[in-house]
């Protein structure tokens, strides 16, 4: 078997195989791919879709949140979907939507932590979600089936509060009241409403069943109740003890009620209800929904104290990756002090002349020895002086070149000469004159 060879043109020895602007691209596109890996490390994004589908803030279903969620930050609240335990504290209105069978002593101990430092709106579940066939059409991702009903069975929460799941009966509409506004339920068959002593009304059905309330439990809520009698907004005198929104129907504001405007304005009454403003910080909990996220180094290296020693930290590598530039290709040998060989030596000892200004001196050895060149060139006797010497190249010039300058000509003019540029023609005129001679 035979085959053509191939040729290649081997670099040379400390030639470098890419250019400056290769490497300079090479480093930035690495640069941000390590950062953008960074950030997905510390945000948690790209590492999985929370939208699973469950009554939480990220989920499309119409169980979830993500409609309510998308409003408020569209009128201008500061919304953070909170996947850190240690991140609920934070000051804001506090959204709680935990699921049916969630630890009661978990939610107690996040309401009552956050109490201290801002409002909280817990938003019952109800429904029981079950996933489409894998055969249905025209489904997308995190869109449930509703399968049936389960009332929260959350012990050791506000045991005192009793919930219960029943129909609008037939003679009732599926409508609903309070804080200015009515609007009708998205489904009359199974309707989560709420009783206990210490729940002053903000949203009741068309039969009287209370579907959302705060908790009067010794806070003074005088502006919570004049609210609950369509006050638009809501004044707390208690700043040690922020308000509890209890919401029991989740279709008020869940995707399933958010196709309604009036659940829509709902939702921002409740918001203001509870303090905050537009511009506002407002926090959707996922940890109680199995979505939490313990903090990374990562986080923490980007959060005070610890940010001043990150930022020094990135200024050195700035600045490392900037001498490595510099620095980039191959090292340069140093060239030696004196070089080797006689056009070295003649280069030096013409830059020494140039840096002493004294190049008017060369012209009397420079004229001497072209002289004594053509005068062995032109076999001139050796005992004729210098003007006879000059007189002997002049006529052998003038047998050759009769329309040429004089050599005696040329001497004069190169002695007379003090400029570097005089000088130099000079000196060159008389080069070509020996060299025409000397052929």
């Amino acid at each position: 078997m035979t085959g053509a060879s191939t040729s290649r043109q081997d670099l040379p020895v400390g030639a470098n195989p890419f250019s400056r602007r290769a490497v300079l691209a090479i480093v930035l596109i690495g640069g941000a791919l390590l950062l953008a890996l960074l950030w997905m490390v510390g945000t948690g994004a790209g590492m999985g879709s929370i939208n699973d589908g469950q009554a939480q803030v990220g989920s499309k279903g119409l169980t979830g949140y993500a409609a309510m969620a998308d409003y408020l930050e569209r009128r201008g609240y500061a919304l953070r979907r909170v996947r850190n335990e240690g991140a609920l504290n934070a000051p804001g209105l506090l959204v709680l939507t935990p699921p049916p069978f969630a630890d009661g002593k978990a939610i107690e101990k996040i309401v009552a932590a956050h109490r201290h430092t801002g409002p909280t709106l817990v938003i019952g579940p109800k429904w029981v979600e079950s996933r489409p066939q894998a055969d249905e059409k025209a489904v997308k991702t995190g869109w449930v089936r509703l399968s049936g009903t389960q009332a929260p069975t959350w012990k050791n929460f506000l045991d005192e509060v009793t919930v219960a799941i029943g129909p609008i009966s037939r003679g009732q509409t599926a409508n609903w009241r309070g804080m200015g506004i009515s609007g009708s339920l998205p489904d009359r068959r199974a309707v989560l409403s709420g009783r206990g002593g210490d729940l002053v009304p903000l949203i009741v059905a068309s039969d009287g069943r209370v579907l959302a309330a705060f908790l009067d439990d010794g806070g003074s809520y005088s502006g919570l109740e004049k609210l609950a009698a369509r006050r638009p907004t809501l004044e707390v005198q208690d700043e040690r003890l922020q308000p509890l929104i209890i919401v029991f129907e989740p279709d008020l504001l869940n995707n399933y009620g958010m196709a309604r405007p009036q659940s829509a304005e709902l939702a921002e009454r409740l918001v203001r209800a509870a303090g905050v403003s537009p511009g506002g910080p407002v926090l959707f909990d996922l940890t109680l929904n199995g979505l939490g996220q313990s903090a990374n180094l990562l986080t923490l290296a980007f959060t005070p104290p610890f940010l001043a020693a990150t930022l020094c930290l990135l200024l050195a590598a700035v600045v490392t990756g900037w001498r490595a530039f510099l620095r980039f290709g191959p090292p340069f040998m140093p060239d030696r002090a004196i070089a080797f060989g006689k056009l070295a030596l003649v280069a030096n000892a013409a830059g020494l002349m140039r840096r002493s200004g004294r190049l008017h001196l060369l012209a009397n050895p420079y004229a001497d020895r072209a002289r004594e060149r053509l005068a062995q060139a032109l076999a001139l006797p050796s005992a004729l002086d210098v003007e006879a010497a000059g007189h002997a190249i002049d006529r052998a010039l003038a047998s050759r070149r009769p329309d040429a300058e004089p050599f005696t000509a040329l001497v004069e003019r190169l002695k007379a000469a003090r400029g570097p540029h005089d000088l130099l023609k000079a000196a060159r005129d008389l080069h070509a004159l020996e060299r025409m001679l000397i052929r």
